[in-house]
């Protein structure tokens, strides 16, 4: 079949094998063709029809091989393509247009989750840990190795079972959902913007980290009472629900609800070290993510122009760059900052009745009956009973937390990269 399609075609009294020439005015006669260098000049492409596929500039239309069965034909029926069978040049025959797309799209979707669930889910029996040796100034054990970390995991799990790891877990997901609610609602209603554009100015960063620093105040309380839930000990650990963070972060905010002793530090004190600790964190992963993100597109960029990369490589160019720069920004932040965290946690955990397990023997409890009256004072007072490695108590536990980040990340890409070529 010749498709023959007039310039002025508006998709109108059209017929594949005769047209009327009062449709098309006496400008129009009738025509024969005769060899393709005619009918190529009057193929034009599809025209825009609501509901149908609008294409653009330089796309093509679809092949039809085999014309419909009420069409009559004036001519043998030509092969889209030579010897193809109706099928694109470079894929296969029972191959989809769409199939590469799809299966990027689920790729992307699957590593994207992959990676939220080693940060929030494999990661917490770290975070746990980590939290409960921070705040356990008792402690003569710091735990700066992952191996002695692994080892009083051990005793936990077996004198208290698996729960005693995963503690607390609800309550971190509600204080990542309130931050993200704070920030949407107060850069609604305020003139403070959530993203930086590019052609930023010292003005805007300022409102920008203002809009964070609000964000932290509001979400301090809450943050204050999944700390609790993620080192109580499981022993005496009622069975609480999983609203009991927003129940204890309001009562906190006015001041009822369990009670507390006198050392409690009150909410005002702990504004500048929670600001001060959230400020720094976003600052310094922001920094480090782009740096590294930039590192990895120019060696991406030289590695294309120095040789041709194979179709599989280009698809994981597409995704792991991102995600190795927000591991590397998340590790170098909590790194840097873990100091600064280990007091903002004992600051929190002051005066609010806590126990928590020993983490030096593994099977018994103890309560927190610090007495620092600020930051300085904790700093201080740290720095004198403990030693500089104080501030690093538990650091064995971020060790393992990004190695099976990093591990789950690697096997990741080892999948993707079996389903792309066999999928090639």
């Amino acid at each position: 079949m010749h498709p023959r399609r007039p310039d002025g075609f508006d998709g109108l009294g059209y017929r594949s094998g005769a047209r009327d020439e009062q449709g098309f005015g006496g400008a129009f006669p009738a025509r024969s063709f005769s060899s393709a260098s005619d009918l190529s000049h009057w193929v034009t492409t599809p025209p825009d029809i609501p509901g149908s596929r609008n294409l653009h500039w330089g796309e093509k239309s679809p092949p039809y091989g085999v014309p419909a069965p009420s069409t009559p034909l004036e001519g043998p029926a030509e092969e889209p393509f030579p010897g193809g069978g109706g099928s694109v040049p470079g894929q296969s025959s029972g191959e989809g247009p769409g199939a590469h797309e799809q299966l990027n799209r689920f790729a992307g979707f699957g590593i994207g989750l992959a990676s939220l669930f080693t940060e929030n889910v494999l990661a917490h029996p770290c975070i746990v840990l980590r939290r409960q040796c921070q705040v356990n100034y008792h402690a003569r054990h710091y735990h700066l190795t992952p191996f002695t970390v692994i080892n009083i995991m051990y005793s936990f799990n077996k004198t208290q079972g698996p729960r005693a790891l995963w503690k607390g877990m609800g309550s971190t997901f509600i204080v990542q959902g309130v931050t993200l609610g704070a920030e949407g609602i107060i850069s609604e209603f305020t003139p403070l913007p959530r993203e930086i554009s590019h052609k930023w100015n010292p003005k805007q960063i300022g409102e920008h980290l203002l809009l964070k620093s609000l964000t932290y105040i509001v979400a301090m309380p809450f943050y204050s009472a999944s700390l609790i839930e993620t080192v109580q000990s499981e022993i005496i650990r009622d069975n609480a629900g999983i609203l009991e963070c927003i129940k204890e972060g309001i009562g906190r905010v006015i001041g009822l609800g369990v009670p507390h002793s006198k050392r409690l530090l009150p909410l005002l004190s702990l504004i500048f070290p929670t600001v001060l600790h959230g400020v720094l964190h976003y600052v310094i992963s922001s920094v480090i993510q782009k740096i590294v993100l930039l590192i990895l597109k120019r060696k991406t960029y030289h590695s294309h122009l120095a040789e041709s990369t194979s179709p599989v490589q280009s698809m994981l160019d597409a995704y792991f760059p991102e995600l190795i720069a927000n591991f590397a920004a998340s590790l170098c932040s909590d790194v840097i900052l873990y100091p600064l965290e280990t007091v903002l946690h004992r600051l929190h955990i002051q005066g609010t009745r806590t126990i928590i397990d020993n983490t030096d023997l593994g099977y018994e409890v103890l309560p927190i009956n610090t007495q620092y009256e600020g930051m300085r004072d904790c700093i201080n007072t740290i720095r004198q009973e403990e030693g500089m490695l104080g501030f690093y108590k538990g650091f064995g536990a971020v060790v393992i937390q990004y190695t099976l980040h990093a591990a789950v990340l690697q096997i990741t890409k080892i999948i993707y990269s079996t389903l792309l070529q066999n999928s090639v």
